[in-house]
C-alpha cells in the first residue's frame, strides 16, 4: 500500500498535550472538508503534488530522523486507505502516533487494536462552514490519551463549544483545547469566556508555530 505524502518534516508540536515536543510530521494530501480558515489548502486537492511512499518507507524515514513523537495530518489522513497499517508499523518500530483529523469520518476501525493510534479530534463550529459533517459516534470511542479541539473564531462558537463538551461530557473522557482562528478572535477574549461559564478541564491553546515562524511557512 503506498500514500500520497505531501510534505514530511522534523519540528515542534504546536499545539496539543505534546505542544513544545519535537515530532515527525507526516502530511498526506486530499481532504473531504473545506474549512473557511483552513491553512493548508494547497494539500487538500487530489492534484497537490505529492511524493508516494510505502509504510515501509515512511517508517524508515521516521526511524532516521531519531524522533518518537509521529503526527499523521493532511489533508485528512483518514482518507488514505490502509492506514491502519502504517499505524501499526509505526507503533511496533517504538513511536507515539498522533493522527489529527477532522472529525468527519469515523474512528471506529482502529479502535480495541492493541497499536491503536493516539487521536486529536476536531469538531468543526459554525465558523468553519463544516459542523453538519462532524461524526457524533466518534465521541463514545475516545480514550484519555485523546483530544478533542475546537477551533473557535467568535463567542458564538465558543458558545456552541462549550454546549458540545457538557453535552458529551468530553472532558471527563479525555483532553479538550478551545484555540483560536488566527486573526480571528482574541485570546483574552476566550480566557474571558472561560472564566464567565467555569469551563473546569478546558485548556486555551495557542499554535506555537505561527508565533516562532511566519503563519503562512511550510515544513515547520
Amino acid at each position: 500500500m503506498s500514500f500520497p505524502v505531501v510534505e514530511k518534516f522534523v519540528s515542534i508540536n504546536g499545539e496539543g498535550t505534546r505542544a513544545g515536543e519535537l515530532a515527525v510530521f507526516i502530511r498526506f494530501r486530499k481532504c473531504n472538508l473545506n474549512c473557511s480558515y483552513c491553512d493548508t489548502k494547497w494539500a487538500n486537492s487530489e492534484g497537490a503534488s505529492a511524493e508516494i511512499m510505502s509504510a515501509e518507507q515512511i517508517a524508515e524515514y521516521v526511524r532516521k530522523t531519531g524522533v518518537k513523537n509521529v503526527t499523521l495530518t493532511g489533508g485528512e489522513p483518514l482518507l488514505q486507505n490502509d492506514l491502519y497499517s502504517l499505524t501499526e508499523t509505526l507503533i511496533e518500530q517504538g513511536n507515539s502516533v498522533e493522527i489529527e483529523t477532522n472529525g468527519s469520518i469515523s474512528i471506529d476501525k482502529f479502535c480495541g487494536n492493541p497499536c491503536r493510534p493516539i487521536f486529536t479530534l476536531d469538531y468543526k463550529l459554525p465558523c468553519s462552514g463544516m459542523e453538519s459533517a462532524m461524526i457524533m459516534e466518534n465521541y463514545d470511542l475516545l480514550e484519555k490519551d485523546d483530544t478533542v479541539k475546537f477551533v473557535c473564531g467568535s463567542v458564538d462558537d465558543l458558545e456552541k463549544a462549550a454546549e458540545m463538551i457538557e453535552k458529551y461530557d468530553i472532558v471527563n473522557k479525555c483532553h479538550v483545547y478551545l484555540s483560536p482562528v488566527f486573526g480571528m478572535i482574541e485570546a483574552a477574549d476566550m480566557v474571558e469566556f472561560m472564566a464567565k461559564n467555569k469551563m473546569n478541564g478546558v485548556r486555551l491553546q495557542l499554535q506555537l508555530h505561527k508565533f516562532i515562524w511566519d503563519p503562512e511557512k511550510r515544513g515547520v
